[in-house]
């Protein structure tokens, strides 16, 4: 039986494929130094992983034994790391996350990689479950986990099945999404996230041009038309183009999600905004060039449940809603508030952005897609800067402060504690709270406490 390590194993890149590995019949070892620190909410992902056969040593070397065939490493990590100068010292190959991801998917025949700046979690989502429900027996690999899966798996990041299809989620953060060799590709949008917009859109260039089969574009999106290719078959999907080959229209804001009709049927989601359906267009689109009839893969997705963090509503209480959302660059944002404004009642939002660098990079056109949909009444509360050191100089305080020009009801609260305590301090019947952000893990306790604390 081939060993391989997993340095990193409880983060949400790694894990699905260490659990991929070990279903494969690979004796896994992992290390997190999360686990090694027993910080909140990681003892579960490790219990869960060592009831499936999966070894978790400490993050200090001592797991790369002369056995192990393979390091594998997220991009996060670098050469401090003990794993990897252990590694190094016995001469044990060195892998990346995004290099076992291109290995596993170029193994399967129907491969489908999901790209874009927004949306991609929950329609790499759709696209498994959708496959899954029909039989299609997918292996589906996310970044997010599946609400329906739950109940089987304390993190439902994939899907597994021994059949011929594989759907990916693909990153366009640090490049690598230019690895894979799909037979179709999606491309929800393009827009500034992680890196500058030209470069974006020459990421996204390159990796319309790898299809074998076919590719999905966003009729809607101005980037996306500049992608047509005549040499790869191109599907278009629109809320807007009634000629796109995949057009929803008469769309319905429902309590507890939205209505849409496609080529004269009316359907349903679990989820709320529009850019949700235009997930499940992209998801509709995508299964039809594997030869899915439109209609089945649209009823299918009446079932999806969505993805943790993207507008999951943590609870009612006293008729104050609490929601936790991923929402972290300015696109998504600006598609969550509007979602959110689609409903009777006032915003409390605490929104934390997920790091320096994106605090620089689009800091302040993320107030800007606030201001375009907030209003005097709801309330925008931001801690400081996720992850930021001393030697950062910008502050989520100038952010507060642009914003306040904006025309917002903003206010810098330094800590999110501090930001709980306004919170509960001015909530009101009809009022909906959202914690908004990415990286920070303790955002869900964060929602639940505040859902616990309610009067």
């Amino acid at each position: 039986m081939t060993k391989i390590c997993f340095s990193g194993i409880g983060g949400n890149g790694m894990n699905p494929l260490a659990q991929i590995m070990r279903l494969r019949g690979y004796e896994v070892v992992g290390t997190d130094r999360n686990f090694d620190t027993q910080a909140e909410g990681n003892q579960k992902i490790k219990e869960y992983l060592e009831s499936i056969g999966i070894a978790i040593k400490p993050q200090n070397g001592s797991a790369i034994t002369d056995d192990i065939e393979t390091l594998y490493i997220s991009t996060a990590i670098n050469d401090s790391n003990p794993d990897v100068k252990a590694a190094l010292a016995k001469d044990i190959p060195i892998k990346t996350r995004p290099d076992l991801l291109a290995e596993i998917f170029d193994e399967y025949k129907y491969n489908i990689a999901v790209g874009g700046t927004s949306g991609k979690t929950t329609t790499t989502a759709m696209i498994g479950y959708a496959l899954d429900v029909m039989d299609k027996k997918p292996c589906m690999i996310g970044g997010g986990m599946l609400k329906n899966y739950e109940d089987k798996n304390p993190m439902p990041y994939m899907i597994y099945n021994k059949g011929d299809i594989c759907v990916i989620e693909a990153d366009e953060s640090n490049g690598t999404i230019e690895q894979y060799n799909p037979y179709i590709t999606t491309i929800n949008n393009i827009s500034v996230d992680h890196k500058p917009l030209e470069e974006i859109k020459q990421i996204f260039a390159n990796v319309a041009k790898k299809p074998k089969h076919g590719l999905v574009l966003n009729a809607d999106c101005p980037y996306c038309k500049e992608l047509a290719n005549n040499k790869i078959k191109t599907v278009w999907f629109s809320l807007k183009d009634k000629n796109a080959d995949f057009h929803a229209y008469d769309i319905k804001n429902l309590p507890d999600g939205i209505e849409y009709k496609l080529a004269g049927k009316t359907f349903k989601l679990k989820q709320i905004g529009e850019f949700n359906v235009e997930n499940a267009l992209t998801a509709i689109a995508a299964c039809s060039l594997l030869g899915i009839d439109k209609f089945e893969t649209a009823k299918a997705l009446e079932g999806f449940l969505g993805t943790k963090r993207r507008l999951e509503l943590i609870g009612r209480k006293n008729d104050i809603t609490v929601i936790n959302d991923f929402a972290h660059n300015p696109e998504k944002v600006l598609a969550s508030a509007k979602a959110l404004k689609s409903y009777n009642g006032r915003l409390i939002i605490m929104f934390q952005i997920h790091g320096p660098d994106p605090a620089k990079l689009y800091g302040m056109q993320i107030m800007e897609s606030f201001a375009q949909t907030l209003n005097k009444d709801d309330i925008l509360l931001m801690p400081e800067i996720f992850y930021k050191t001393e030697a950062d100089k910008l502050s989520a305080k100038e952010m507060v402060e642009y914003a306040k020009k904006l025309g917002l009801n903003a206010a810098f609260t330094e800590t999110k504690d501090k930001a709980r305590e306004i919170i509960l301090k001015n909530a009101k019947a009809g009022d909906r709270i959202i914690a908004m952000g990415a990286r920070d893990n303790s955002l869900e306790d964060f929602c639940k406490s505040i859902l616990k604390e309610i009067k």
